[in-house]
């Protein structure tokens, strides 16, 4: 969508002209409706959303913010907020459930079938960020002792009520799921052939259970290239399936989390500019305060070399430039570490390969940069003299191997012990690397220049 039709649809409502707003939007994609929702002040967003069709707000209403939601939610009637529930899929009610203050809650459960009522109730016991909790019931079940063409029968008559058909699942008597059968199959295959006989059986059987971690899924979906993936409860039987829409938002929610913690913030679930003042403080304030305590080991180990500071000159202000390099060259490791992880590329066992390789890149590297920094204090002419331009170009040889060991090492320590290694990366390892790297520099200094 174009941001002039945006501006020709804001003129439309700025004027009154709603007839013919209705007659633009329903031509439009439902994510570019939501997306023009959430532009607009709160009543006239209401207004609009009540002009669309039935079957095209429920499908713009699942894309809007949460907070849009609400406001939707709490702006309507009884009799709509029941008709939406009945019109959205599963899983998306449970997601604004979960979203909306505690007050909508009771009002979108009161106006929820019985069945639905139950369904949402049990999605909502599931722990949090699980199989069981971001999956939906709406698939398309075919029995395994059906024939393509009841198949095909009932695909026609359920499929427009589900999230995909593209992937059916087939269950016998006690809903156990026995495999799974793609669209396409049914259409190339004979009419009375059974499913039993041409559906994907056990031994390539894809699913997770209802408790595992929704990494997890999403990590299986990448590797085996789904659309969607079962979801089994612990005898097996079909309680629903994850489908791509929902892994996508897994993995965007859950590099976002990486990315906060490598930043030293809690995570947060709000958008940057709709989060309060107050919560960034809080998201942010404790991290600050563990590192500027500890910060105070490095301000000792340079208070204790004082006197040797004062007398050779040079030596201090090549202090930035060791901690700044150390910490860069640890948190470049800490980084590939942690992705690598991430992604599955490297494991616990795999911990003395990872350490080998970094080893031998940070001799190069520091080699490089020792070299480097030798060229430039001798260009620049540094105070300190020929023996300073060597213990500080050797300190940063050392402090580069030895940031990139920590940086590769700890990611694996903190995965041994169950931490996300994205909470060990960035200004933690910076902080080590910083006091680790001024005793290597001190202790060059000391021994070479006293």
């Amino acid at each position: 969508m174009e941001e002039t039709n945006f501006e020709y649809l804001h003129e439309l409502v700025s004027q009154g002209n709603f007839n013919n707003l209705k007659n633009e939007l329903v031509e439009m994609n439902e994510v570019d409706i939501a997306e023009f929702l959430g532009e607009l002040d709160r009543d006239v967003m209401i207004r609009i959303f009540r002009i669309l069709p039935k079957d095209l707000s429920a499908d713009v209403f699942a894309y809007l913010e949460s907070e849009d939601q609400g406001d939707i939610i709490a702006g309507i009637t009884d009799k709509e907020i029941q008709k939406l529930v009945d019109d959205l899929f599963l899983d998306d009610v449970v997601d604004m459930v979960e979203e909306v203050p505690a007050s909508l809650v009771t009002k979108i459960l009161k106006n929820a079938s019985p069945d639905t009522r139950k369904l949402i109730n049990t999605y909502l016991n599931y722990p949090e960020d699980s199989a069981g909790s971001i999956m939906t019931n709406e698939m398309v079940e075919l029995h395994d002792r059906c024939t393509v063409r009841q198949a095909i029968d009932k695909i026609r008559k359920t499929g427009i009520d589900k999230e995909t058909i593209y992937t059916c699942y087939c269950i016998d008597n006690s809903r156990h799921l026995k495999g799974t059968i793609d669209l396409s199959d049914l259409v190339f295959n004979d009419e009375t052939a059974l499913l039993s006989d041409i559906m994907d059986d056990d031994k390539q059987l894809i699913y997770v259970k209802t408790t595992d971690d929704q990494e997890h899924v999403a990590e299986l979906v990448k590797h085996y290239d789904l659309l969607a993936v079962p979801v089994v409860d612990n005898e097996n039987r079909l309680v629903g399936i994850i489908t791509i829409d929902d892994i996508l938002d897994i993995i965007e929610e859950e590099t976002e989390e990486d990315f906060e913690k490598m930043a030293a913030l809690l995570p947060s679930e709000d958008e940057y500019l709709k989060t309060p003042v107050l919560v960034l403080v809080k998201n942010r304030i404790g991290w600050l305060l563990v590192l500027m305590i500890s910060a105070t080991l490095t301000g000792s180990i340079i208070q204790s070399f004082e006197d040797m500071l004062a007398v050779i000159t040079g030596l201090t202000a090549a202090i930035p430039i060791i901690t700044g390099t150390g910490g860069n060259a640890g948190n470049q490791s800490s980084t590939l570490a942690i992705r690598a992880l991430a992604l599955g590329e490297i494991e616990l066992k795999d911990w003395f390969k990872v350490l080998f390789k970094e080893i031998r890149v940070a001799v190069i590297c520091g080699l490089i940069l020792g070299l480097a920094n030798f060229g430039r204090m001798l260009i620049l002419g540094n105070p300190g003299g020929m023996q300073v331009y060597l213990t500080v170009s050797a300190a940063m040889f050392f402090a580069v191997i030895m940031a990139k060991m920590i940086g590769c090492m700890l990611p694996l320590l903190a995965k041994l012990v169950k931490i996300d290694p994205a909470v060990i990366a960035g200004p933690v390892i910076s902080t080590l690397v910083d006091s680790l790297s001024l005793l290597v520099y001190f202790a060059l200094a000391k021994a070479f220049l006293i």
